[in-house]
């Protein structure tokens, strides 16, 4: 169930993504999609499938982008296997909490990008600092809406599920 969960979100991530690219100019550099999947993820504390899960995500999000494919394939690995680390060191229930972890995973990716380029490419561009708040604001936001749905969303199934055990031991 929870794969499920995890390829529905990943679906509904592509389809903003391309939707967003396609309306809006400058899309990608004030969201990413894709890193609020893979935070949203490795909030769940598993290391190893948040390393896989931001590798597999970042690739497609090098495909879907005309950036050198790996870049966010590997960016998206590290910042998931960060957030799983830190999920299991801390209790983050609060949508505070995952606002704040989701801004700080969009950062540490824009950073990790940065170094990757000018390792690897003869002539990097530094992303501009004002997209990078941006960015972080709002993929913090973003992060902390779809947790909340989420959360309501599991209490609203969980009640109805209560209230259909009832009625059966009632009959």
């Amino acid at each position: 169930m929870a794969a499920l969960k995890l390829l529905l979100a990943v679906a509904v991530a592509v389809l903003v993504h391309l939707a967003g690219q396609q309306t809006i100019s400058g899309f990608s550099l004030a969201v990413d999609v894709f890193l609020i999947v893979v935070v949203l993820h490795a909030l769940g504390g598993n290391s190893l499938s948040a390393m896989l899960v931001g590798f597999l995500i970042g690739l497609l999000h090098d495909t879907l982008t005309n950036g050198p494919f790996g870049l966010f394939g590997f960016a998206d690995t590290i910042v998931g296997y960060g957030t799983a680390r830190l999920a299991q060191r801390l209790v983050i229930q609060r949508p505070s909490g995952v606002l704040g972890v989701v801004s700080f995973a969009a950062v540490v990716q824009q950073s990790i990008l940065v170094v990757l380029a000018f390792l690897l490419l003869p002539n990097p561009a530094l992303p501009d600092l004002v997209w990078v708040v941006v960015k972080a604001a709002t993929c913090g936001v973003l992060g902390m809406a779809a947790y909340v749905l989420s959360r309501r969303w599991r209490s609203g199934a969980e009640a109805r599920r209560r209230s259909r055990m009832s009625r059966l031991r009632l009959d």
